[in-house]
């Protein structure tokens, strides 16, 4: 609502200005809370909370706006480039930190958890069959935005219907908002290594939503880290994405390359890729927290059998129509054909030699735009050098181990998490 910028030292009209803009937050925050002097704040705050759980939110938690100790560490963040192409992030800067520029006249944030993990999550099963599609599980079923948004807008209806002076904004994932320092200070969890939101009930298996809210609340304690000096999500990240404790370089990032990157996937990280399509589960599942998730309530996020641990070569097959009939309602329709057919094809490379995978490829390589050319022949070329391997030893260049190392590399990783997997979340394996 007013701006933040550091004022000049020994400047009378900067010294005068400012005492203006006190006393008007002064006098609007009197007038707000003189608003609000006839509820009891703390029965209200109680009550948002068990309506919350009701509208089937796992968590309810009321932070205030104050989010300047994490200012300098987003700067730092977007200085180093770590945001790759999503330029939105860079263009709103500072706003993602301060609430109450987003949205003009927000006291507190209504942080919600709501768990999105599905029975037969089949982790294991999947990333050990690599002619199968791995797809994040938080994807397999019906895009959580919509859902938690109107649940959010219920649950701001209702506090109106109790509260007449009271106005809301439901955001998720729509907007410049530091969810996870926002659920961190609404004791909704603490952020781990990965720079997820971590929960000792729920691991870090659910979607994060915030309802903006003109309401003085009482706020919740944030919770005590509990990450200790694990760094499991660290070192089993295939790509090192997690350049450092709670620090990801989103251009690394499996989710980030498969999901928010428009054009080509670096060469260096095809091989990393293996089977994931779309978005990557891998530093979640590695987590020791996750073994105490709880299984969802929400039958929309259960995967579709469309989408559930399907042949690479099938979903190559699909056209524009079929895509988009088959993805209609889920978070993968946003990154359209083109990239679906672009993530297929670095997974068909990544698969075993098969005469059914080579010929996929070729139909993507013929068919596919250049897009999807440039990665189907990349694919064609991974899949001659392993049929190569199985005939005789050959001479193959410098770039071409290279990218066997890494595959080599990507599948040790890959076998380690699969024993995690089975081992500590048998029901999920």
């Amino acid at each position: 609502m007013f701006a933040r910028q550091p004022l000049r030292a020994g400047v009378p009209a900067a010294r005068g200005k400012l005492s203006v803009i006190n006393c008007s937050v002064s006098n609007y925050l009197s007038r707000l809370l003189m608003s609000f002097a006839q509820y009891d704040l703390h029965q209200l705050a109680q009550n948002i909370k068990a309506w919350g759980e009701a509208l089937g939110f796992q968590q309810v938690g009321i932070a205030d706006i104050d989010l300047s100790a994490h200012e300098e560490k987003l700067q730092t963040w977007l200085d180093n480039g770590y945001h790759g192409q999503m330029n939105f992030m860079a263009e709103h800067g500072m706003k993602r930190a301060r609430p109450d520029e987003l949205l003009p006249g927000t006291l507190r944030v209504i942080s919600v958890r709501m768990d999105y993990l599905p029975p037969d999550a089949k982790f294991a099963q999947t990333l050990k069959n690599k002619d199968a599609a791995y797809i994040s599980r938080y994807a397999l079923g019906r895009d959580y935005h919509k859902l938690l948004r109107n649940r959010l807008k219920k649950l701001g209806e209702k506090i109106r219907s109790e509260c007449t002076t009271a106005s809301f904004r439901p955001f998720v994932d729509s907007a410049p908002v530091l969810e996870h320092a926002l659920a961190e200070k609404a004791g909704i969890g603490w952020t781990g290594k990965h720079s997820l939101t971590l929960n000792q009930q729920g691991g870090s298996w659910f979607f994060l939503g915030e309802l903006f809210i003109n309401i003085p609340l009482p706020v919740d304690e944030p919770v005590k880290e509990q990450c200790g000096s694990c760094n499991a999500c660290i070192t089993i990240c295939p790509t090192q994405a997690i350049v450092g404790p709670y620090v990801v370089d989103a251009k690394r990032c499996i989710s980030y390359l498969t999901i928010e990157l428009k054009g080509a996937i670096p060469e260096e990280f095809r091989p990393l890729l293996g089977n994931r399509i779309y978005g990557c589960d891998d530093c979640q599942l590695i987590c020791p927290w996750n073994r105490y998730a709880q299984l969802t309530n929400e039958s929309d996020f259960h995967p579709r059998e469309a989408l559930q641990a399907k042949s690479l070569a099938e979903l190559s097959e699909w056209d524009e129509e079929t895509f988009l009939r088959a993805t209609e309602g889920s978070a993968i329709r946003r990154i359209g054909h083109e990239r679906w057919q672009r993530n297929i094809s670095v997974a068909l490379g990544n698969a075993p030699y098969s005469d059914p995978t080579r010929a996929a490829l070729t139909v993507l390589a013929e068919q596919g735009t250049e897009l999807v050319k440039e990665h189907a022949l990349w694919g064609l070329k991974e899949q001659e050098r392993k049929h190569a391997q199985y005939i005789t030893i050959i001479d193959i260049s410098a770039h071409e181990q290279d990218s066997a190392l890494l595959a080599k590399h990507s599948q040790r990783l890959n076998q380690r998490l699969i024993r995690s997997v089975e081992k500590g979340l048998v029901r999920d394996a």
